[in-house]
């Protein structure tokens, strides 16, 4: 494992160095991690500029639907704001070290500040499908972590504190930009697992008594890889349904991208609001 955080080093600034030249240079310091269903922020986005994951060097490839996998460049609110459309996952067959090449990429172009999205499986029977939740803390169930290896000094210490993982500041801002725009926010615990099998509904009942509101298959190793790199970050979920044994539904990915067209407006008011004021 050392060899594999060792050895994206070169690839690291390779990747850096691509990125700055297509986007002319210019470093943005905010960046936002879009989930299933939520490349459609990207289309906020003024005069965007866009890279095919493909064409950048050592950036890894999203496979699953609902993740168009590029990385695009513009502004939201008048701020320059960098987009991973799509994301990786642990279940595809990335090492868990290979989640943190993107965030680090993300750090070495200037990002100060990283939002990442998602969506979820409800475990806390007080929310509803179509929820947004802003997480305040996260459980790793996959016991496993993306900064195992050598420690790239470079990039943050040895060992973190992640005990404000998700930046209280960002929190509040996230708040009061929520209640200006009446929308319903719920705040909570997300809990990470493997997938890319659903949890079980023994596994659920599991979840919800150690403290899990929502569950997903993403979200943490990025959130653990941009702390060790020092930047501020802000969780959000969309719920996008009630996980097993809460309902009596069968569960789908198709589920997942129909709900996300029932927040998507509630979302990008949000974001950009928050946007706004970080």
């Amino acid at each position: 494992m050392q060899a594999i955080a060792f050895e994206q080093l070169p690839i690291l600034k390779e990747a850096t160095a691509f990125i700055k030249e297509q986007f002319n240079h210019v470093q943005p310091k905010i960046a936002m991690i879009l989930g299933s269903g939520l490349g459609v922020l990207a289309e906020q986005i003024i005069d965007p500029i866009r890279l095919d994951y493909a064409d950048i060097p050592g950036w890894p490839i999203s496979t699953v639907a609902g993740h168009a996998g590029k990385l695009v460049f513009g502004k939201l609110n008048g701020k320059a704001v960098l987009l991973m459309q799509g994301r990786f996952h642990f279940y595809e067959g990335h090492p868990i070290q290979k989640l943190a090449f993107p965030v680090r990429v993300l750090h070495l172009l200037g990002v100060k500040k990283l939002i990442i999205t998602s969506a979820s499986g409800g475990i806390n029977l007080s929310f509803n499908a179509g929820d947004i939740m802003m997480l305040n803390d996260h459980i790793n169930w996959v016991y496993n972590n993306p900064l195992i290896g050598k420690n790239l000094h470079n990039f943050g210490t040895r060992f973190i504190d992640t005990s404000t993982t998700y930046t209280p500041r960002l929190q509040e801002i996230t708040r009061k930009a929520a209640k200006a725009h009446n929308i319903k926010l719920q705040e909570g615990t997300y809990l990470f697992t493997t997938g890319p099998s659903y949890e079980t509904p023994a596994e659920v009942r599991m979840m919800r008594t150690l403290g899990a509101d929502t569950c997903g298959m993403s979200t943490v190793p990025e959130a653990i890889t941009a702390t060790h790199c020092g930047m501020e970050v802000l969780g959000i979920t969309y719920v996008s349904n009630m996980a097993a044994g809460v309902m009596n539904e069968q569960l789908d990915h198709a589920h997942v991208m129909e709900t996300m067209k029932l927040v998507k407006d509630d979302l990008i008011k949000l974001i950009n609001a928050v946007i706004e004021k970080i």
